[in-house]
Parts: structure tokens; C-alpha cells; sequence
């Protein structure tokens, strides 16, 4: 079993920053300690870098199987470990729908054959599958999604039957996607009925409006308190929707979690002019006083987890109207440096990005032994520098379909090592090719 040694590290965990040393023996942490020695290591001089856990993204689409023209497990999992994500849970809007088990193994043998970053899957609700549902055992993957809203890939469960039996019969994370279908399609209509295909971008906010988001969510919360399910309310976008959640008990505690994903964090309304549908993601990004909340509601801990949303699309079909350009965009390289960003601007601390992107994951999803800097835990592990600047160009760019919503952005931080399960998968530009990824485990 090789051992790598970290030295002269800022070590950021469990809500504290000390300066010490790890040593990784195969792909555990062996020995957290001020000053280690062994001769028979190979050593990394961090020189005062941090070291954080390894991000836990629990909300990504790698377009594979069926879309792999956009992304698929192996490139966007590259651009993951770039970006310092070391795990990632993928979503069942695929070609074919991750909706029944044999679909989902099928899934895992992929992540086994390609993926550079550790996976899990999420399970995907639909109108007819509780049955299959039923027969999903609680360890399989981390969850089940339902889309309570419409979004790409067509899974919108709208029986509200339906929707309670899937949430009476499992005992896993429920991940919910919340948009009321009926608002929006009222507001759709009338504005097409103004501009026809061609709607400013501007107005996708009000199409995908606050009300609609705070209307699903509000009446899924009430089902999952109804049924008492396990309920986690994915990408928040509205300030109104924040009131829907509490911070008064520890999140091993809470039956009701909620996320936010990092472009609700960084754009607003006001970028439509200059992104246009670049950032048209469903829901959408919303007023700036909506994102003024959102970053109120995560610092005082009604909202749980960071994630992506990670959802790459052609530039070509972006490009297009209103009405045919697809929601989504790439985040998972850009997210951590995004988020160091609000660091250097004492927005939020290193402890509680590293509590909200890394801890709190590993937590809801019950994960094993990821997500902390702990002794026996998987060494899934970033070295971030926050003073090494780099602009966002296309060259730099390493998802497969060569865009980002940051591109001309200058972070003024720069992950600069992950070590995935022990192994260094990235450094400084350069990718292993060896891949060390592993399914993850979890203690339910």
C-alpha cells in the first residue's frame, strides 16, 4: 500500500482551521498530527495551503447514458476533480430514465468503468414505477428524485396520489425537484401570447416564477410532515421559499432539508442581459433580493447543502430562442473557486463552505466514511489556493462541451490538488489517468 504525505498544511474541518500534516496510507487517512515523519512516504509540500474533505456534490447530470453528445461520466467527472468534487451523485433525467433497478445497476457499471470522481445514483419517481420503487433496497444509492416540475428529460410526477404513496413508502432521501407545472404553463402561455418563440430571456424568472416554486415546495413540505418521508427540497431560487425551512434542531435531527445551488448564489435577474440564456436554468435565477435571502437563509442554517446542478448543453443549442434553448449549464469545475470567491469576500467563512459542500452531504446522504478529515476515513481530498489567480478561458475549460457560464471570470483561488480515495487525480492542470473512483457506501 503506497503512503503519501502532506506537510505544511491549513487542515479545514469540522469547523476549525489548524496548521498539521496528513498521512494517507492506501486510500485511507492513516495519521492527522502537527508534525508527521516516515521515511517511506511520498511527500507533498503544501506550503500553507488549506487542505479541505473533498466536495460532495449531491446534484449533477453527466448526460450518460443517451445525451453523451453534451457530457458523459468520464468528462464531466474529469471537470468534477478539477473543480475539487470528489463525489457526486448523478440524476435519472437520461436516455434511457433511470427509473427501474436494473436501469439503475446499469448506471453503477458505468460509473465503475469511467468515472473519475466517487458516484452514486439517484433512483427516479415516476406516475407508474412505486412497485419497482417498493423493491429498492435503502443501501442501493442515495435516493430517489421525483420531479415535482417539469425539467429536461420529461419525468414530472403530477399525481398527487402517486406522489403520496412514493413518499409513505420509502425510507430514503427523497430529493424533490419543485415547480408548479400549472403556474408555469399559465405564465408561459401569456407571455408567448406577447412575444410568440422569441421571449426576452429576461422574463424566464417570471415564467418560472416565485409563486411557482413556493407553491410546489409549500405542499410538498406539508405531504412529507403528513407522512413523515424524508424530504430534500433541491436547488432553492426564492427568498419566500427559505421561511419554509427551520435551523433550531442539528441536521442529523431534521426530516425536511433543503438546497441551494451555486449559480442562485452568484447571479441574479440582472445578468440575463449580458448571459442571456447561458444562466436559463430551471428554476430559474431570480431577483437579486432572492439571492440576498438565500445567502441569509445558508449562513444561519435553514438551508443544509451547496450543490451544482451541473446540467451541460451545446453552446448550438443554447444558442436558439427562448423557447427552444434548454435549461442548465456546467458548474462542477468553477463551483469551489466560486464559493472561495465569497471567502475572500468575508461573505462566508472556509469552515461553513467546507460544513455546507463537504460535512452536511455526508450527513443527509448518511454516506460512510467521506465527507470529514478524520482518521480511517477515505483520503477524498483538496488543496485549494487562495492566492493564485486564474481567469475562466475556453482553454482551460474541461468539460466536453466548452463553455461555462464563468467563462472571462477571474477567481482569485485555484484548486491545486485532489486526491481522490487516496490517489492524486489532479494537480495543477494535470490529470492522472488512472482512476480510483469508488461507489459509495452508506450507514442507513
Amino acid at each position: 500500500m503506497g503512503k503519501v504525505l502532506i506537510k505544511n498544511a491549513r487542515i479545514v474541518n469540522e469547523n476549525s482551521i489548524f496548521e498539521g500534516d496528513l498521512l494517507i496510507k492506501g486510500d485511507l487517512i492513516e495519521k492527522i498530527a502537527v508534525n508527521i515523519s516516515d521515511d517511506t512516504a511520498e511527500v507533498i509540500d503544501v506550503q500553507g495551503r488549506y487542505l479541505l474533505p473533498g466536495v460532495i456534490d449531491d446534484q449533477v447530470h453527466f448526460r450518460e447514458p443517451g445525451l453523451t453528445h453534451k457530457g458523459d461520466i468520464a468528462s464531466e467527472s474529469r471537470a468534477a476533480i478539477a473543480g475539487g468534487i470528489t463525489t457526486y451523485m448523478e440524476q435519472p433525467n437520461t436516455t434511457p430514465q433511470t427509473t427501474t433497478i436494473e436501469k439503475l445497476e446499469e448506471k453503477f457499471e458505468m460509473g465503475a468503468r469511467s468515472s473519475f470522481a466517487n458516484y452514486s445514483f439517484l433512483f427516479g419517481g415516476t406516475n407508474d414505477n412505486l412497485e419497482e420503487l417498493k423493491r429498492l433496497d435503502k443501501n442501493a444509492c442515495s435516493g430517489v428524485k421525483l420531479f415535482l416540475g417539469s425539467s429536461t428529460g420529461n419525468m414530472l410526477v403530477d399525481d398527487e396520489e402517486v406522489i403520496e404513496k412514493i413518499f409513505k413508502n420509502t425510507e430514503m432521501v427523497i430529493s424533490a425537484h419543485c415547480e408548479d407545472e400549472g403556474t408555469i404553463k399559465r405564465n408561459l402561455a401569456e407571455y408567448k401570447a406577447k412575444y410568440g418563440e422569441d421571449i426576452p430571456v429576461k422574463y424566464h424568472p417570471k415564467i418560472r416564477s416565485v409563486e411557482a416554486c413556493y407553491l410546489s415546495s409549500s405542499k410538498a413540505i406539508a405531504l412529507a410532515e403528513k407522512t413523515g418521508a424524508r424530504l430534500h427540497v433541491f436547488h432553492l431560487s426564492t427568498g419566500k421559499e427559505t421561511d419554509l425551512f427551520r435551523n433550531d434542531i442539528p441536521l442529523e435531527q431534521k426530516k425536511i432539508t433543503a438546497e441551494v445551488c451555486v449559480h442562485h448564489l452568484w447571479f441574479s435577474e440582472e445578468d440575463y442581459d449580458t448571459k442571456g440564456t447561458l444562466i436559463k436554468w430551471n428554476p430559474a435565477v431570480k431577483a437579486a433580493e432572492d439571492r440576498d435571502r438565500l445567502w441569509k437563509a445558508l449562513l444561519d442554517d435553514r438551508i443544509d447543502v451547496i450543490a451544482t446542478d451541473h446540467a451541460p448543453h451545446l453552446l448550438g443549442e443554447k444558442d436558439n430562442v427562448y423557447t427552444k434553448a434548454p435549461s442548465g449549464g456546467p458548474l462542477v469545475q468553477h463551483a469551489l473557486p466560486a464559493l472561495l470567491e465569497k471567502v475572500r469576500e468575508k461573505v462566508i467563512s472556509l469552515e461553513k463552505v467546507v460544513q455546507k459542500m463537504s460535512h452536511n452531504p455526508a450527513i443527509l446522504f448518511q454516506i460512510e466514511k467521506r465527507g470529514f478529515i478524520r482518521e480511517g476515513y477515505f483520503a477524498d481530498l483538496v488543496v485549494v489556493d487562495l492566492n493564485a489567480p486564474y481567469q475562466v478561458t475556453k482553454e482551460n475549460i474541461a468539460y466536453k462541451c466548452k463553455w461555462s457560464p464563468f467563462e472571462g471570470t477571474t477567481f482569485k483561488s485555484t484548486v491545486t490538488h485532489t486526491f481522490v480515495n487516496g490517489h492524486l487525480a489532479y494537480e495543477n492542470g494535470n490529470f492522472s489517468a488512472e482512476r480510483r473512483a469508488k461507489r459509495l457506501t452508506f450507514n442507513r
